[in-house]
């Protein structure tokens, strides 16, 4: 079995594929502190509630935005589990090529997400990943990874409304009936969601009218679900996208991984 790790932002997913189907997929928030004990006292136990054997895990990858959690996600999987894990990072054969200037500041979660789109879906395409940030990401009829868009995600605009006008009240997204809100919190609903809706068309209209033919466009991230409701631009709803590519990536590069190295990056928590 092969477990991959997804650590974003805001939380970290794991999930186990058997080589066929995802068998499990578990959530918890990220967490610069937690240690490999504390990972691997939540997981172990969800394996044993649905029936999984931890000793059957033989592979392990990890893609993370967050490089302080590394150093214990690598350390669970090590000691916990008897496997090292891949990280997904340049060096490794990812089987596009990537067009932006700079390929060692691109995000593992786009570039993975622009691989299992390629692989999954055909070309060319967008893929739109609502999380912490909401990304555009591009990939061409050559199948090239050509760049794309960075937004605020929308709980990070929430937060902003919130902080910057003391009588708002804070609410989670959702979607409201109408445009027009006849009291301050459908008011605010409205803006959150369809505002948000009309920041992602437009990105994607404009992103389009630059691609070299009509793209497939994708919604993937925890809110997905949520926003594609809201628009008839989206093709696919795919929430396993970026886990679907640390899965595509793990089986391109399935000889020894890189070493282990023991020692705590700076930063990591004490």
């Amino acid at each position: 079995m092969l477990l991959v790790i997804d650590a974003g932002n805001t939380n970290i997913v794991f999930a186990v594929h058997d080589g066929k189907s995802w068998l499990g997929q578990w959530r918890i928030s990220t967490n610069e502190a937690r240690t490999a004990d504390e990972y691997a006292a939540w997981l172990l136990t969800l394996f044993d509630r649905v029936g999984l054997d931890a000793s059957k895990v033989s592979r392990a990858i990890i893609g993370t935005v967050v490089p302080v959690a590394l150093y214990e996600l690598r350390r669970f999987c090590r000691e916990w589990l008897d496997v090292v894990p891949l990280v997904a990072n340049a060096r490794l054969d990812w089987g596009i090529d990537v067009l932006v200037e700079n390929p060692n500041e691109l995000g593992a979660d786009r570039r993975l997400n622009g691989l299992a789109g390629r692989e999954i879906y055909g070309t060319p395409l967008i893929v739109v990943d609502f999380g912490t940030a909401t990304t555009f990401d591009v990939v061409n009829t050559a199948g090239q990874f050509c760049g794309g868009a960075i937004a605020p995600g929308v709980n990070l605009s929430i937060d902003a409304l919130h902080r910057a006008a003391a009588r708002l009240p804070r609410m989670s997204i959702g979607r409201p009936s109408t445009a027009i809100g006849r009291n301050t919190s459908v008011a605010m609903r409205s803006g959150l969601f369809w505002g948000y809706v009309g920041l992602v068309e437009g990105l994607i209209r404009r992103i389009s009218d630059e691609m070299d033919a009509k793209p497939t466009v994708i919604a993937t991230g925890g809110l997905a679900p949520l926003f594609s409701e809201g628009t008839p631009l989206f093709d696919v709803l795919a929430p396993d996208l970026t886990l679907d590519g640390l899965r595509l990536l793990a089986d391109r590069n399935t000889g020894p991984p890189l070493s282990y190295s023991p020692e705590r990056p700076q930063g990591a928590g004490q």
